[in-house]
């Protein structure tokens, strides 16, 4: 299997909601998308599926010296090679998959989020940094180009989180800050045991809030000049922000309640979403950006 191929089947295989996002690009941003994506899915299933943490060290040190062939040696992997293709095709930093990688480091250590803080470094480390790579992809005019990309990205980890909050914790990983939890009087168990008491119900409702206010916050941030450009993260964004709807929707219980959505649901809001904004764009009165459509 070719680089290209082994990317496009690693982003397909994973179910991502991304995946459907891709398929409006123009074919050599859809190939750096995919190379960008399935080197986040390498790592991250390191991070998840490998419990002897040496290993996982020794995976990830793998990858660190696979970055650093991709940008100025011979790569040996094909996601490697692909980001290669990428690298020299638009402007991709090497700094920021490293990000990534630290955000991974912080998985496979297995040290608790103690503060707020915390889990802003990690949203940014493995998501807002994919979103600063993901516009160099795309393309863009004004820097306020960046907030918009770091907004969406904590936006889309927080929406993460709160749905994987019963498979997390059955594996002893909780992202929300003990600080917080101490708060709310939540105890690991209570994440454990799905245990939905008027603290957990409080603390879960805040970082729903939390979660909407990055998501206004990107959109806010949104160039009116890079709208078009950045189109491919506003279906990313609609697609989630249905997921978080459906969160909220069940007070954020996701020990008893599904978050799903199907290929074809998904599908269908990636269209739906690049219809309205291309009709947005023909407008003679300037539309508003939605994710609820």
């Amino acid at each position: 299997m070719n680089p290209s191929r082994y990317c496009e089947e690693k982003t397909r295989g994973s179910g991502s909601s991304f995946y459907y996002a891709f398929l409006f690009l123009e074919e050599d941003k859809r190939r750096a998308m995919m190379a960008l994506y399935a080197f986040c899915r390498e790592v991250d299933d390191i991070a998840d599926e490998i419990s002897e943490e040496e290993v996982a060290m020794q995976k990830i040190h793998f990858w660190q010296e696979e970055l650093h062939r991709a940008f100025s040696g011979q790569p040996q992997h094909p996601v490697g090679r692909e980001l290669q293709w990428a690298k020299n095709h638009f402007s991709l930093d090497e700094e920021l998959f490293i990000e990534v990688l630290d955000g991974m480091l912080m998985d496979i250590s297995g040290k608790p989020m103690l503060k707020s803080s915390d889990l802003s470094l990690y949203c940014y480390r493995v998501a807002g940094v994919v979103g600063l790579l993901s516009i160099e992809i795309f393309g863009y005019r004004s820097r306020k180009a960046r907030n918009f990309a770091t907004s969406l990205g904590e936006a889309l980890q927080l929406t993460n989180i709160l749905r994987d909050l019963k498979q997390d914790a059955a594996i002893g990983r909780i992202y929300l800050p003990q600080e917080d939890r101490i708060r709310f009087k939540v105890t690991d168990q209570d994440f454990k045991e799905g245990n939905i008491s008027e603290g957990m119900t409080a603390l879960l409702q805040h970082y729903g809030e939390k979660a909407e206010s990055a998501y206004k916050n990107a959109l806010e941030q949104l160039p009116e000049e890079d709208r078009e450009s950045l189109r491919p993260s506003l279906l990313m964004a609609s697609i989630y922000y249905t997921q978080f709807k459906r969160l909220k929707g069940h007070n954020f219980d996701s020990w008893r309640h599904s978050a799903h959505i199907s290929p074809l649901q998904k599908i269908w809001i990636a269209w739906r979403t690049w219809h309205y904004e291309k009709r947005a764009m023909k407008a003679d009165v300037p539309r508003p950006v939605r994710l609820a459509l």
